[in-house]
């Protein structure tokens, strides 16, 4: 005979399905790991020494990474660390939390630095999971330079936008401080990085610096938007929208003038980009996918091939020049 009465047992057992949900929920929100992800941190003696030297005390980082559609990313810091922290959503969604406020969501081309000394919590979108690139950094201008990204700040694309210049900056830091700690690289890096929050901070004199009077031209306005976003999935209709045209309209246009259709276009930009990072990078191939928007490896091997004519792995052992 049971010792539980029905209502008892019904209670227990919706306790421990309460219980196993929350578990469940911890144990994938504390998940780390995410494919074609990249992350560096600085060993602590070469942080120490840049704190104590005048040519890299201003503005130095610690870790640096970058996370595509990290499903379940989820940080929570009750402990303040002593770094700001740098986070610049390019797709997908996410949201932070700082004390006795309530959470900020980020949407793509955002970004916002978090407040070094203070607990903090922020993580990924369950639905639309963000793709960031990521900067802890210190310093004696860090609090300046933080000052600017106190809330999220919009880096949408335009006519006149700098997006993918921004990112080849993030790489040749991430890059410089791969190659090691000598003084040349640690001083390249903590440079760059200057300049890299300058383009952020002072975003239009960054846009209004190459600044030329519009084309007004359709298929110009395309291309730049396809080249700012190298890293996504852009639709055909997404595209004409941003012109202004019907898709009709604005595929005859662009194949007249370009010879390719949109979409066809747009894979040679990726191809082309996805070389850039075969030579001037160490990156993973299965890492180079998510960088042009390609969650299949598989998928991207073939249309490299159908472009390139090789493998990717083939065009990386290539000597060229």
């Amino acid at each position: 005979m049971s010792i539980f009465s029905t209502s008892q047992f019904e209670k227990i057992l919706q306790i421990c399905i309460v219980r196993n949900l929350i578990i469940y929920t911890i144990m994938i929100k504390l998940k780390d790991g995410f494919m074609g992800e990249r992350a560096l941190v600085l060993p602590p003696y070469i942080i120490k020494d840049m704190e104590t030297n005048q040519l890299y005390n201003a503005l130095h980082i610690t870790d640096i990474g970058y996370y595509p559609r990290a499903k379940h990313h989820y940080r929570q810091r009750e402990t303040p660390i002593n770094q700001f922290v740098f986070i610049n959503c390019v797709e997908g969604k996410g949201w932070f939390r700082l004390p006795d406020q309530e959470p900020q969501t980020i949407g793509s081309n955002q970004c916002f630095v978090l407040p070094a000394n203070t607990p903090h919590a922020y993580g990924a979108d369950e639905n639309d999971p963000w793709s960031i690139y990521w900067i802890h950094f210190k310093g004696s201008l860090a609090e300046a330079y933080a000052a600017c990204l106190h809330s999220p700040m919009d880096i949408n694309p335009s006519i006149y936008s700098r997006i993918n210049g921004r990112i080849h900056l993030f790489e040749e830091i991430y890059h410089a401080l791969e190659l090691g700690y000598s003084k040349g690289n640690l001083l390249y890096a903590c440079s760059a990085f200057h300049y890299f929050l300058g383009t952020i901070c002072y975003l239009k004199e960054y846009r209004s610096a190459i600044q030329k009077e519009s084309t007004g031209n359709p298929v110009d306005e395309a291309i730049h938007f396809m080249k700012e976003n190298l890293n996504k999935k852009l639709t055909i209709d997404e595209l004409a929208k941003h012109t202004g045209y019907s898709i009709s309209h604005f595929s005859t246009l662009f194949k007249e003038r370009t010879g390719f259709s949109p979409i066809t276009y747009f894979n040679q930009l990726k191809i082309q980009h996805a070389c850039y990072l075969l030579d001037c990078t160490d990156i993973k191939i299965n890492q180079v996918c998510f960088k042009i928007g390609v969650e299949d490896c598989y998928y991207f091997s073939r249309l490299f091939n159908k472009i390139m004519g090789m493998s990717p792995t083939e065009y990386r052992k290539q000597v060229k020049g």
